[in-house]
């Protein structure tokens, strides 16, 4: 009789684990698929579906995940080679290993010498233009732009990630020609460690492991471009991915005097304005640096012509051309954001001490108390 209660017991409790398993699994299901984000994503499907001007074949729910996020269609690329100063030798190369294979498959479909290069690494300081060069770079291959972004793979969701993961490289398939872009590809593709999170591992892993599946497709018109201003913290099973780097430096005089005109094409410029004298001026400067400071002397024709009208004295309507005595104003007060941080950085250290140093010297201060305190009961003793 005992036993046959356990026996009773052991069949109810396994049905209600069951029954639990059943309804969390029902749960999760729905919230999974009520979850708001993927609504959204869902509802701007058929949009991006348009934007793209090209039937597409089934997507899965990760797959619109991707889309609605980071895919960028080439005709909506404001930028093109044109648009970038300077770096005349990396963008013939790039032409070459990219643009070309993308756009004239045909010619490099005999062998296996000649084809599209499956991973190039972009390389250099911050602010030198390495993702306006990936930019223009799928614009002149009439390429769809896949802006891999790492927060868009992380998910809620148990094993979502890798699924994430594989959904761009299975939606840069059927979208293909394509790009595959990383920027800071070093936060995700870095040294292995010891203390790695688990997702970034997984993400990791997959993502390699995806990039090796379409690197053996040689009639693919799929590639990843990553860009980086840390090549150094790159694993060295990405780095053997990325069989082609290219630096994206600092530029130099000639550069700068480039990159000036490219920035005031379509600004009013007075006649004869030497763009060579400018970016002798502007020694150290990169390609966002010379943009802000285009931005602050834009403004000062518009702020002398308010003055005007504010007194009285004004005799147009509209703000006269720029000149290079503009820039040599701006530049008598212009400090870059890394030049700024890194003055205000030296004057914390110099004058009052950082967040760290006051806890160490609160804790010696207390030390020190904890020492006399003990002192005084022993002599009381």
């Amino acid at each position: 009789m005992e036993s046959s209660r356990v026996v009773y017991l052991g069949q109810k409790l396994f049905l209600y684990a069951v029954g639990f398993a059943v309804a969390w699994l029902v749960v999760s299901a729905g919230m999974h698929y009520l979850d708001p984000d993927r609504i959204k994503a869902a509802e701007r499907k058929k949009e991006i579906f348009k934007r793209f001007g090209r039937p597409l074949v089934e997507t899965d729910a990760y797959e619109v995940d991707v889309i609605a996020q980071d895919v960028v269609n080439p005709d909506d690329i404001g930028v093109t080679f044109d648009s970038i100063g300077g770096l005349e030798i990396v963008k013939q190369s790039l032409k070459e290993l990219v643009i070309l294979p993308l756009r004239r498959p045909s010619l490099f479909a005999r062998g296996k010498l000649l084809g599209l290069q499956k991973g190039i690494l972009l390389y250099g300081p911050p602010g030198t233009g390495k993702t306006m060069l990936a930019k223009a770079i799928a614009k002149e291959a009439g390429a769809v732009f896949i802006n891999v972004r790492i927060a868009n793979l992380m998910s809620k969701w148990l094993g979502d990630n890798e699924k994430l993961v594989s959904a761009v490289f299975s939606l840069a398939h059927k979208l293909q020609p394509s790009i595959i872009f990383l920027d800071e590809v070093d936060s995700l593709l870095s040294h292995r460690r010891n203390f790695e999170h688990e997702a970034s591992t997984s993400i990791k892993t997959e993502f390699l492991a995806q990039w090796d599946g379409f690197s053996t497709d040689q009639s693919a018109r799929v590639m990843v471009l990553a860009a980086t201003n840390r090549p150094w913290d790159l694993d060295e099973a990405a780095l053997r991915r990325l069989p082609r780097a290219f630096e994206v430096g600092m530029p130099d005089m000639m550069q700068r005097a480039s990159i000036l005109r490219v920035i005031l094409k379509d600004e009013k410029v007075d006649s004869g304005f030497d763009y060579e004298k400018l970016a002798s001026m502007c020694e150290g400067y990169s390609g966002s640096d010379l943009l802000e400071l285009c931005k602050s002397a834009a403004f000062l024709p518009v702020k002398e012509l308010l003055a005007k009208e504010k007194s009285g004295q004004i005799t147009c309507k509209l703000p006269r051309a720029l000149q290079l005595a503009d820039f040599e104003n701006i530049l008598a007060t212009f400090t870059r954001t890394k030049v700024a941080t890194t003055e205000y950085k030296a004057k914390r250290l110099d004058g009052e001490p950082e967040a760290d140093d006051q806890i160490e010297f609160n804790i010696s201060d207390f030390l020190k108390m904890l020492s006399i305190f003990s002192n005084n009961a022993h002599q009381n003793v």
